[in-house]
């Protein structure tokens, strides 16, 4: 069967774009994370010999392996015995060889953080938090002599408060796995995030947290750690959101007729793609169109993502490469686990899929309804937002911004024989 002609629009010539982003960061991950745990009195609270749960999460923060091989040469250092658990909820299709399979595509192995992946399901019930959900933790977690939790702090696509991802969502969401996860959002996610963590860092041997603040460049700028007590973790969650936000990159634009994606996955948000960056009012119908991006193109999904394509139901075109890629069953089970009432599944569903790239933004642009010049940005995923390409109907915008700078002149996109970007 033949694909239907849908009306389309050539593509506009274009250039790539820097923009400039706060570039500070810390040289020696896996060194600054070791001496930070031993001077934080690693040695007073493990004894030689004790088994010491790291947890291990799907998101890929910048220095993953290093951040995670430096918490294993602290435990080494005073005679313990590390070893990694995936903290993923549901991600990984909810079971262990999925969660192993998406650190190893992240780097993360036996070999290359010099301590075993003990990977399971099964969570220990530990008692009912304020907001009616079951705290849970991972058994083999929970039965280890000690727990370390590293989290990254940074805004999250459900959140606009003063908490978003952190130590608090890693214990309740990432510690709890699959369980703890669908009762934190069943119970109303972030009222969760802030009881859950109370039951747990009571009953749990947690050590401590140590957070992470990355910059526009995913390279890490803070490593801190932090004392495993409810007010610690809240102030450290807090805190340190205020520094994540301030090297938050975004796009410098209020208005395209396209936004082009060419990766979408869980190890970039918890939604496939930031609401922050895209704009919220994809998630929720009722927000302003701001910044207003008429239509959306994604046009692939990340190998660590495992054919999780949540978010693509955000978008308006997708490519069949995606679609081919997309594993409704490890899409859906993380979309039903993190229900909350009144939700919805708008996220999932795939939309219309075209044969090529050049297709897919060829009929976008088409139905943008765009001027004479449509203003049209690529964008590699919205976490990497210090280099982009853009039509030359945003030249004039992009001329007048200090903080971009224009790297080429103008040419075509490079579609190859099939249409396709890559």
């Amino acid at each position: 069967m033949e694909t239907m002609p849908f009306p389309r629009r050539p593509v506009p010539n274009g250039v790539p774009v820097k923009q400039y982003l706060l570039s500070d960061h810390i040289p020696d991950v896996r060194g600054e994370t070791r001496q930070r745990l031993l001077d934080a009195g690693l040695r007073d609270k493990v004894r030689p010999g004790d088994r010491i749960a790291i947890t291990a999460g799907s998101r890929g923060m910048g220095g993953f392996v290093e951040l995670l091989r430096g918490i294993v040469d602290a435990v080494k250092a005073v005679d313990g015995q590390p070893f990694l658990i995936p903290a993923m909820g549901s991600h990984g299709g909810a079971v262990p060889e999925g969660q192993v399979e998406i650190l190893r595509r992240l780097g993360v192995t036996e070999e290359s953080v010099g301590a075993p992946i003990h990977a399971s399901m099964d969570t220990v019930p530990l008692g009912t938090a304020e907001s009616g959900a079951v705290a849970h933790a991972d058994q083999i977690a929970f039965e280890a002599e000690g727990i370390i939790v590293l989290g990254r702090v940074k805004t999250h696509p459900e959140s606009i408060g003063e908490l978003a991802s952190g130590l608090l969502k890693m214990v309740t969401i990432g510690l709890g796995k699959q369980h703890g996860a669908q009762q934190a959002h069943n119970h109303g996610l972030w009222e969760s995030v802030r009881s859950v963590p109370q039951v747990v860092l009571e009953k749990a041997k947690i050590l401590f947290g140590i957070a992470v603040v990355e910059n526009g460049f995913r390279r890490p700028v803070v490593v801190e750690v932090v004392p495993p007590t409810y007010s610690a973790f809240l102030d450290a969650d807090i805190r340190l959101l205020d520094t994540a936000k301030a090297h938050l990159a975004t796009l410098p634009f209020q208005q395209l007729d396209v936004l082009i994606l060419d990766e979408i996955g869980k190890n970039i948000s918890g939604a496939g793609m930031d609401p922050n960056v895209v704009g919220r009012w994809r998630v929720k119908d009722n927000r302003p169109h701001v910044p207003d991006y008429r239509r959306l193109v994604t046009l692939s999904i990340t190998p660590p993502s495992l054919g999780n394509g949540i978010g693509v139901g955000l978008s308006d075109f997708t490519t069949q490469r995606l679609a081919e890629t997309y594993d409704p069953d490890v899409t859906y089970v993380n979309i039903l686990t993190a229900q909350e009432p009144g939700g919805n599944t708008r996220e999932g569903p795939l939309p219309l899929a075209l044969p090529s790239d050049r297709e897919a933004i060829e009929v976008a642009i088409y139905s943008s309804l765009a001027g004479e010049k449509p203003r049209v940005c690529r964008i590699r995923n919205t976490d990497d937002l210090d280099t982009f390409w853009v039509s030359e109907g945003l030249l004039e915008e992009v001329s007048q911004n200090p903080k971009l700078t224009v790297l080429e002149e103008p040419a075509p996109l490079p579609f190859d024989a099939a249409g396709n970007l890559f």
